[in-house]
């Protein structure tokens, strides 16, 4: 196999591995929102501190604890500091929570981005790399008629 044809498959399977991650993360989301939905607490909480990717709550559940989950809540879009929110968690773990109204369905568009861009860039590096193998095929075949003529 040429080194245009190792780098080719190397491409589609980086691709790959991108688009299966992806699907994973979002089969991941399904799977906290499946685990509040099957025992659904709600309260009040404040945003400790905001960010696109994480931002920190705190709550108090109706057992009187309060809660600053680890992780954060999830699917934190749009939070500023100091808002107060309502939030949803599962009362087997308090500290799996996400806004209320939002679930796995807002992951779908970034999910979806990840993949698309993903393969519009591997397909055409793949398809110039397999032009590049199969020029490089062709010039070697070529040398060989050349040789085998002599």
């Amino acid at each position: 196999m040429s080194g245009p044809e190792r780098a080719r498959r190397a491409v589609l399977i980086v691709a790959a591995a991108i688009s299966a991650l992806a699907v994973i993360l979002f089969l991941g989301a399904l799977r906290n929102d499946l685990t509040i939905r099957s025992d659904t607490g709600t309260a009040v909480a404040e945003v400790l501190s905001a960010g696109s990717l994480r931002s920190a709550v705190s709550f108090v559940t109706p057992d009187g604890v309060t809660h600053n989950p680890e992780l954060g809540v999830l699917y934190p879009t749009g939070l500023t500091t100091g808002q107060r929110i309502a939030v949803e968690y599962a009362r087997s773990d308090p500290d799996l929570v996400r806004v209320t109204g939002r679930d796995a369905r807002v992951a779908l568009i970034p999910t979806g981005s990840v993949i698309v861009v993903t393969w519009l860039i591997a397909m055409p590096v793949s398809i110039w790399l397999r032009r590049k193998a199969d020029a490089a095929a062709a010039a070697t075949s070529e040398e060989k008629d050349r040789q085998l003529q002599v």
